[in-house]
């Protein structure tokens, strides 16, 4: 019986951990600067899930709380209900606080992962995210537009990954 329960502990600690793990083939961007980071950010792709479903003007706002997590408040308008949708979270490091790998939860004690894999290091313009698999997807900016440019970047990184490039959402800003 103790085995059972020792098998069944292990699995769910595995099955929790594996949920703030970075994907295969991702990493962390390493010289993480959290003061930098913080402030507001323009949902500019995504790759789409439930929570956000039919959402524009997505933005996503972190403030840094004086016990060193971060205050994650995610807005963004339902265009088919017309009004503004709220998330608050609380994220915290995973590991060491100069990688940019966080475990986020918006529903009480379950986390997930929120992994940064690319992230403009001058002024932190830009930054390309996903979770503990390739189903989710972020491209966030500073700026609510991004040139072509950087949008043709986005999806040559991101397909080199393995991600769905096919599936994703450019998100209306105004």
């Amino acid at each position: 019986m103790n085995n059972i329960k020792y098998f069944l502990l292990t699995i769910t600690l595995f099955s929790l951990s594996a949920c703030t793990s970075p994907p295969e083939g991702i990493t962390a961007v390493k010289n993480f600067d959290l003061q930098k980071y913080q402030g507001k950010w323009y949902e500019i792709a995504r790759l789409n899930h439930s929570f956000e479903e039919g959402m524009e003007q997505v933005t996503a706002n972190y403030t840094i709380n004086d016990d060193g997590t971060v205050k994650v408040i995610n807005k963004g308008y339902i265009t088919k209900e017309q009004q503004w949708k709220n998330a608050q979270g609380l994220a915290k490091f995973v590991g060491d606080s100069d990688i940019g790998h966080f475990k986020v939860s918006f529903f009480g004690p379950f986390y997930g992962a929120y992994v940064i894999f690319e992230l403009e290091q001058a002024d932190y313009q830009y930054a390309f995210i996903t979770s503990y698999n390739k189903d989710y997807l972020w491209f966030l900016s500073r700026t609510p537009q991004v040139g072509d440019e950087l949008k043709e970047h986005f999806l040559k990184t991101v397909k080199d990954l393995g991600f769905a490039t096919e599936q994703i959402i450019w998100v209306k800003q105004k």
